[in-house]
């Protein structure tokens, strides 16, 4: 069960995504002009401190790009070079958010996702006046399960596209992509 607050970020998400994916080497040369929110997903950290949750945005062409991000109360030391931004949370106060890849957490839980054949976390969310719903989530992820080999590597498609792959894997879908598509394997 993920938690999700009821509350006011500064900057938005989207805001923090369209600032940063323009610095990616993965995006040169893409247009990424009218950046939209298509589908999000979450996976739990099992000791609770972390908020992991990926982000599917597409360009005004079309693109679709695939965004991790881990939501942090502190900085996390030697690992500048992953942060996307800093947030204002009205509940939770300041947020680290982290590129996911870069964030052990991230690859350890979408790792035993791919493995396990898990489903993406139920979205629990919790309002100031203590009332808790359930959002049904529009984006379904599930790993294909499977054994990987030695010493494997989470490889996350920043562009999605529809190449099938036998490697263990996460598939997904979202509004407008109805058939399961790779979004991140377990590669060697």
């Amino acid at each position: 069960m993920s938690i999700i607050h009821r509350a006011t970020l500064v900057p938005s998400k989207l805001d923090a995504i369209a600032a940063w994916i323009p610095t990616q080497e993965w995006a040169a040369q893409r247009d990424i002009t009218g950046l939209e929110a298509v589908g999000a997903y979450r996976f739990d950290d099992p000791a609770g401190e972390v908020g992991v949750e990926t982000h599917l945005v597409r360009t005004a062409s079309g693109t679709v790009f695939q965004v991790p991000l881990t939501y942090r109360n502190a900085p996390v030391d030697g690992a500048e070079s992953y942060l996307v931004a800093t947030m204002e949370h009205s509940v939770l106060g300041t947020r680290w958010v982290y590129d996911g890849v870069g964030d052990p957490v991230y690859v350890a839980v979408t790792t035993a996702a791919i493995v396990d054949g898990a489903d993406q976390a139920e979205l629990v969310v919790h309002s100031p006046d203590g009332a808790r719903t359930v959002r049904e989530s529009t984006t379904r992820v599930r790993g294909t399960g499977g054994h990987p080999s030695t010493s494997p590597r989470l490889y996350v498609r920043r562009v999605i596209d529809t190449t099938a792959t036998e490697l263990p894997h996460l598939v997904g879908t979202w509004p407008g992509q109805e058939n399961p598509i790779p979004l991140v394997e377990l590669r060697t």
